[in-house]
């Protein structure tokens, strides 16, 4: 029987598998807030064209998951003190409304998932794995919003969580990361009762409880290239020579303009 051919990705799909490694790099705060995207370091890391490269950062600009600066280039986006209590803020007051839907449409089948995606979030943050745990983290607000069946309101959440998520892996203290798991558990805890405002005030205190924790945060993430960050999410992709010459690292991890990097002014 003649051995099948694998047929190489066209256009669309090797521009959809670069703008999803690169969203899920931005949603598990992988790439440092500030740092700038060259088009040409990464076309070697996807083994594609300027080209391609440079479509799908303006696609992640359109979504605001980017920043784009003329004549500067493109940056991950470096959050101020405002913004982060403007994205907390709209996170408390979206997540009331949909606690207040859920408690009438909760069942057993939704019960079930949120108590399986508990289970992943306790052993990742077993494992101390921060990364999944800022991912499962905000996945559990996913799984409540998606279970109201509503495209408009996951997707308005899903853009919501590619902001914050940033924030959290930048800014929030590692070891205080992993302990979101006790306050998720308790928002379910408080759903399978039917206790609805209960479970509304939890929620108010869990997002409070991630601002606080932002606002003392000593930013404890090594600054890596951006092709160490990306090595995870690139097939065949090596982490060799994370460490640059210091020309380099400043020339491609540059902050944005007007735009300090110190830890304190972020607080």
């Amino acid at each position: 029987m003649p051995k099948r051919r694998s047929v190489p990705l066209d256009g669309p799909a090797l521009d959809d598998g670069v703008h999803a490694a690169l969203s899920q790099a931005l949603f598990e705060g992988r790439l440092a807030p500030g740092s700038k995207l060259p088009e040409h370091r990464l076309a070697t890391i996807f083994k594609v064209s300027r080209e391609r490269i440079r479509k799908v950062l303006q696609r992640l600009v359109a979504e605001r998951r980017l920043e784009s600066i003329p004549q500067r280039g493109t940056f991950v986006p470096n959050p101020t003190p405002q913004e982060i209590r403007t994205v907390y803020r709209a996170h408390r007051v979206f997540e009331c409304g949909v606690l207040a839907h859920l408690g009438r449409e909760l069942n057993d089948a939704i019960i079930a998932r949120i108590d399986a995606h508990l289970e992943e979030e306790r052993d990742a943050t077993a494992r101390g794995d921060r990364p999944a745990s800022v991912r499962l983290s905000g996945a559990f607000h996913m799984l409540l919003v998606d279970s109201l069946d509503s495209a408009e309101l996951s997707r308005f959440l899903r853009e919501l969580l590619t902001r914050s998520s940033l924030m959290v892996s930048a800014y929030e203290p590692a070891h205080l990361s992993l302990c979101g798991v006790d306050e998720h558990a308790a928002i379910a805890e408080a759903l399978k009762a039917r206790d609805i405002a209960r479970a509304i005030a939890l929620s108010d205190e869990h997002f409070q409880h991630i601002e606080e924790r932002l606002a003392q945060g000593i930013g404890q993430r090594l600054e890596r290239t951006i092709e160490a960050s990306l090595a995870p999410l690139v097939p065949g992709a090596t982490t060799s020579g994370k460490r640059r010459d210091k020309a380099a690292v400043a020339a491609g991890n540059k902050p944005a303009a007007g735009r300090s990097r110190t830890r304190a002014a972020r607080v």
